[in-house]
């Protein structure tokens, strides 16, 4: 059993999931892609791979993905939900100009700031996201260099 096989099986069962072939076929697609996909790239995904998923499956092993926190929905301000299977507490960057989304390292909110902005309010999760430039944009002769 691969390394990967072995920490999916590990996270379904962590997280007491029941490990169908298509919530296993969208968690592996996410998990090793590194990448911020759409439902629509995760169904042309998981179908390359030879698991036959409908766009209607992958939302509901999506939906179940989250509830169980094995997913989560990075909201960047464009039309189509982007997800992500990165499970370590991170933060996200994403570049106006092109559309890329990066993984920033984590940072806590200092508490006593937290405190005068929430005004009692709980919070079950946070996540800073920053828009810009990306370097290769504000590289290219087209980027602006707002930042």
């Amino acid at each position: 059993m691969s390394k990967l096989t072995s920490e999916l099986r590990e996270a379904f069962r962590a997280a007491d999931l029941r490990p169908t072939a298509q919530r296993y076929a969208v968690l592996e697609f996410l998990v090793s892609g590194r990448r911020h996909s759409t439902a629509g790239e995760i169904v042309r995904g998981v179908n390359r791979t030879g698991s036959a998923a409908s766009r209607a499956t992958v939302y509901n092993s999506l939906r179940a993905l989250s509830r169980a926190g094995l997913v989560r929905e990075v909201f960047t301000g464009g039309s189509a939900a982007r997800f992500d299977a990165t499970l370590h507490p991170h933060h996200h960057y994403i570049c106006d100009l092109c559309g890329a989304i990066e993984d920033m390292a984590w940072f806590e909110v200092p508490a006593p700031a937290a405190a005068r902005v929430l005004q009692g309010r709980h919070v079950r999760a946070y996540e800073v996201v920053y828009h810009g430039a990306c370097r290769r944009c504000r590289n290219s002769k087209s980027g602006r260099g707002d930042i």
